[in-house]
């Protein structure tokens, strides 16, 4: 048993060094861009990057009780904290001093032969070091040993993970010269390089695809040529009936020698068709056959490798137990680890990356989830705390991990309040969040409801490195939590990160692939039912309102065929992130198939919204489009209307608007802007002088505020509603209250637009009413 926990420690502490190595060169980077005085976002994005490697470092080298590391990753992480607050200047001194102490890092993860006290004084030195960086003069930094900087050596030990993994079966020692053993080690390297030319067969079986389809449909065409000369042979024959000596017509008989050529022609033709189709339906079997036989061969070489890069993930869980047990302990806790599923599969690409998230939601569930025995007694209960991990398969090539902890769980009103600290959110919209659209503001860099900082957690990071890590996977992440009770987050996954199924659009007269693991639904919306809710187009499905976008308007592109009025329907896809779900409306759904991924190469190693590109069996390059990107481009874009007011009324001066307000200072305001846009205005106090002014004038559109005497905004909509002469009436709600409770409450009622008055702006009023009028 000691031998193989020697040799567990022996793989872990080798897949760390190159994980390590990996941290280090990205703070290198990153150190180096910020030699370019870089200012606004791009400096605090290269701070945030820098900040997060050293955070992970912490993580790993905890997790393999490499102490002397994350003694060192402590004060440095702080550092970075300090540039991220701006508490700290970037400077060129203060640059070397963090190059230099990344080199001593690198120094300090070399196998080391002797004792380990002889590193103490250096371990010591950079502590105190990196501790006066933050408040007094820069010190010269002295490397720890002579290796040069990042000199961490070759694995080649084939136990290895990153470098080998053993094909058919758990990896065990192979004896020697063993030619008959039924499993060997292959290095990953190469196992990668066969997966990628394996899933190159993609292309050409698309491309025979897309030739067996042209087939098809060039015998379709000839087919249809054929049934129309059948249709007019009766009219042939009539007229080679007129050209024969004694016909009715004698002299056509003897007529122009073009039409007996013409005749002639039509005959032999009649064998030329026949030979074509004879030729197009063999042509048509073999490509058919061809397919079916590269479909198979491909389809089952694909599955071969991709089981040969499954690993269970009871590989990855079994880091946990030793982390989990030392930190509980640390913080006088006692916890209990549930595992579940971990038979199941995985691509081995998806452990790898997954597994800080994993320490990670780990560390915050011992830190700030699990209570201390004496209060989990006081609380009714067992001392000690459980963490699960349960894994499950779905379909559609989809598996799931539930972790989830018995603990305090999360206090959706602190994550509000922390959020509103840090100015992500206004205190009017706080106010109006729901539980689970508060909880989610967890998942943002820097929230964090921990009112200490300590070293294991409390900067607000941790969850949004898991978020980040999921989603670049192409997975999801939620979370639930009940006060008291625990928390459990939720992660859905691909099973491989070979090729999937995509689903073919076009926007902007373009083609776009989008992965259909994001794709909840298709759907087709009227144009009268898309509706404006604070100043965004909506539409109503299964009860929620879901914003509605142009994926051409997110993309930047210009919209195809929507000039002038919009069509009676448009076509949209509802696309969805853990809780998140807007629907984006698209020129044309084209189809599904099977996607391959490929990078746009070094030169574009990050474009927004833009995951990669594929080729379709046409040979078209089409762009394949990333999903957290196009949720949070779609959020941020201000919305276009769906026919700009503009192109609709040139004119405005015959049409009449009702103010309905009972603030004087709102009213003249509105009357103002309305006036100055061409419109006639009449106003009213309230709504039931309101609806006397309805039933005694014309008016065109109604601009109502909520909260009125006698009679307010909700009711003068639906008494509008309720009149037969009045039904069609629009009616825009502009209002203070902002809650999610009073919008669905006056779309409820009827209303065609609700403006929050905290967002108000004048363009948009006029654009919302520019649409309805």
């Amino acid at each position: 048993m000691a031998k193989q926990n020697d040799e567990f420690l022996k793989r872990l502490l080798a897949t760390f060094r190159i994980e390590a190595d990996e941290h280090l060169k990205v703070m290198s980077a990153g150190l180096f861009e910020l030699e370019k005085m870089p200012v606004g976002a791009r400096r605090a994005e290269i701070v945030e990057r820098v900040f997060r490697e050293a955070h992970s470092l912490k993580g790993a080298a905890r997790a393999v009780n490499l102490t002397q590391i994350e003694t060192v990753c402590q004060p440095l992480e702080s550092v970075f904290a300090a540039l991220k607050s701006n508490q700290l200047a970037v400077s060129p001194p203060l640059l070397d001093f963090l190059h230099q102490t990344i080199d001593a890092l690198g120094g300090l993860l070399i196998p080391q032969t002797g004792a380990p006290e002889t590193r103490n004084p250096v371990i010591g030195r950079l502590i105190r070091q990196l501790d006066d960086a933050l408040t007094g003069p820069l010190p010269m930094l002295a490397q720890p040993d002579a290796a040069p900087p990042h000199a961490i050596p070759p694995v080649s030990t084939p136990t290895a993970p990153d470098e080998a993994v053993e094909t058919g079966s758990v990896p065990a020692p192979i004896p020697p010269h063993s030619l008959t053993s039924k499993t060997i080690r292959v290095s990953t390297a190469k196992l990668d390089g066969v997966m990628r030319q394996v899933e190159e067969l993609l292309s050409p079986r698309l491309a025979s695809s897309q030739r067996a389809r042209e087939l098809r449909e060039t015998a379709a065409l000839l087919a249809g040529w054929k049934k129309e000369r059948v249709r007019i042979q009766p009219t042939l024959r009539l007229v080679e009936s007129l050209c024969e000596p004694g016909g009715k017509n004698n002299e056509a008989a003897r007529g122009p020698q073009q039409i007996r050529k013409l005749l002639d022609y039509l005959d032999v033709e009649q064998g030329y068709i026949k030979t074509l189709e004879d030729r197009l339906a063999k042509l048509k079997k073999s490509a058919g056959h061809d397919l079916r036989t590269l479909t198979g061969m491909t389809g089952s070489l694909l599955h071969d490798v991709k089981e040969m890069q499954l690993l269970p993930f009871a590989s990855l869980l079994e880091i946990l137990p030793r982390f989990a047990r030392e930190l509980a302990r640390e913080q006088g806790k006692e916890i209990e680890l549930l595992f579940q599923g971990g038979e199941i599969e995985i691509d081995r690409r998806i452990l790898e990356e997954m597994k800080d998230p994993l320490i990670h939601l780990l560390r915050n569930g011992i830190d700030h989830g699990i209570e201390k025995p004496a209060l989990r007694r006081e609380r009714q209960k067992p001392p000690h705390g459980t963490f699960s991990v349960a894994i499950s398969q779905q379909d559609s090539g989809k598996v799931e991990i539930r972790i989830a902890d018995d603990g305090a769980g999360i206090d959706a009103a602190s994550v509000k309040a922390a959020a509103g600290r840090l100015g992500m959110v206004a205190p009017e919209a706080a106010e109006s969040l729901g539980e689970a659209e508060a909880l989610a503001l967890v998942f943002q860099s820097g929230i964090s409801t921990s009112p200490l900082i300590t070293d294991v957690s409390g900067r607000g990071l941790g969850l949004a490195i898991v978020r980040e890590k999921v989603e670049r996977l192409g997975g999801t992440v939620a979370i639930e939590s009940h006060p008291g009770a625990g928390t459990a987050f939720r992660i859905v996954l691909p099973l491989t990160l070979a090729n999937f199924q995509g689903v073919t659009v076009r926007a902007g007269g373009h083609l776009f692939i989008l992965p259909a693991i994001s794709i909840e639904r298709v759907v087709r919306a009227a144009s009268q039912d898309i509706q404006t809710v604070e100043n965004r187009e909506t539409i109503a499905l299964d009860g929620q309102v879901l914003a509605l976008v142009w994926l051409s308007d997110v993309l930047e592109l210009p919209r195809k065929g929507t000039a002038g009025e919009p069509a009676d329907s448009l076509q949209a896809v509802v696309l969805a992130l853990g809780s998140q779900r807007i629907a984006f409306c698209v020129e044309d759904i084209v189809g599904e198939q099977e996607v391959l991924v490929k990078p746009l190469g070094p030169q574009l190693t990050r474009v927004r919204n833009v995951a990669g590109a594929s080729v379709l069996g046409t040979g078209e390059v089409v762009p394949v489009l990333n999903v957290p990107d196009l949720l949070k481009s779609a959020v941020k874009r201000p919305m276009a209307p769906f026919a700009p007011a503009a192109e609709k009324h040139a004119e405005t001066e015959s049409q009449s608007i009702l103010v309905v307000e009972d603030s004087i200072t709102s009213r003249a305001l509105l009357k103002n802007i309305l006036e100055s846009a061409g419109y006639r205005v009449t106003t009213a106090v309230d709504g039931v002088d309101a609806y006397t002014a309805l039933k005694t004038g014309t008016f065109d559109l109604i601009v109502s505020d909520v909260e009125m005497p006698r009679m307010d905004g909700f009711d003068l909509t639906a008494k509008v509603r309720a009149d037969k002469q009045l039904a069609e009436l629009p009616v825009v709600l502009v209002t203070a209250l902002g809650s999610r409770e009073h919008r669905e409450r006056g779309i409820d009622a009827g209303a065609n637009a609700y403006i929050v008055k905290s967002s108000f702006d004048q363009s948009n009023l006029l654009e919302v009413i520019g649409r309805l009028v």
